[in-house]
């Protein structure tokens, strides 16, 4: 059997400068071409993950390991996590003002690129403009600015653009369900799902409070995050008694332990 694309063993991790840890002992597989789905309560630790395999430096890592594609990612700084292969899509993504989202993606390609090589212009527009296709995305899109004045709808869709130009090997998407109405919903879900298909090694790690986008995007395998831990795995029906039940049979279950 192939390693896992990323196995997180015994994470644990707190803010920096803070004595109280949020990832208390981490374990966690995700397989090439699966969509894995990480649910749990406010403040169990989801985002916290996310941050800590993309790198962010406001949190310390205070015991266990990342591995990515079998390599210690650790000692990383996040934009060399990126040119492994790891994504991160915020949950609050950031304006930008003033620089396009082309011009955006233009310049995270070329960090992208070894000392000495130059990028090839025309080919980076040709894949821009593949991808709008592939997203049904107007090509106007690509014109405007980072976020500028957009719907929560519009930023999501710009990080699910950023995905599929970035192309990388694990999309961790934190949240991306969260302010969305329906059709926005149902955009960004078809947009990964499109991704997902058109790389069939894509590993993709879910964030999400609800069982709403799941109906769209379906996981392979459904996590549940309780006080910073991976309290339950299964398939993807666990959504569906998180959906019927709450939360509550698992903080029960863990009083009777």
């Amino acid at each position: 059997m192939s390693e896992p694309l990323l196995s997180i063993r015994g994470l644990r991790a707190r803010v920096e400068g803070e004595d109280t840890e949020i990832l208390r002992g981490v374990d966690l597989d995700v397989e090439r071409g699966q969509v894995h789905a990480l649910m749990g309560p406010n403040g169990s630790g989801k985002s916290t993950l996310a941050k800590v395999i993309a790198g962010h430096p406001a949190y310390e890592v205070t015991g266990g390991e990342i591995l990515f594609r079998g390599e210690d990612v650790l000692e990383l700084e996040p934009d060399e996590r990126s040119r492994e292969g790891i994504f991160l899509a915020f949950q609050y993504p950031a304006e930008v003002p003033g620089v396009s989202i082309a011009n955006f993606l233009r310049t995270a390609i070329s960090l992208r690129l070894a000392e000495g090589e130059e990028m090839d212009v025309f080919g980076f527009q040709r894949t821009l403009t593949e991808k709008l296709e592939m997203l049904r995305m107007d090509p106007s899109f690509a014109t405007r600015y980072v976020n500028d004045g957009f719907s929560g709808g519009e930023k999501k869709r710009n990080e699910i653009l950023q995905m599929a130009v970035l192309q990388p090997a694990l999309a961790v998407l934190d949240e991306t369900d969260s302010g969305l109405d329906i059709d926005a919903l149902k955009v960004v879900s078809n947009g990964v799902n499109r991704l997902s298909e058109a790389d069939e090694a894509l590993g993709v790690l879910l964030i999400t409070h609800y069982k709403r986008i799941l109906n769209y995007i379906q996981p392979d395998r459904v996590h549940v995050m309780m006080a910073g831990q991976i309290a339950e795995s299964g398939g993807a029906s666990l959504a569906d008694k998180l959906e019927a039940e709450g939360y509550d049979w698992l903080y029960q279950a863990a009083a009777a332990v």
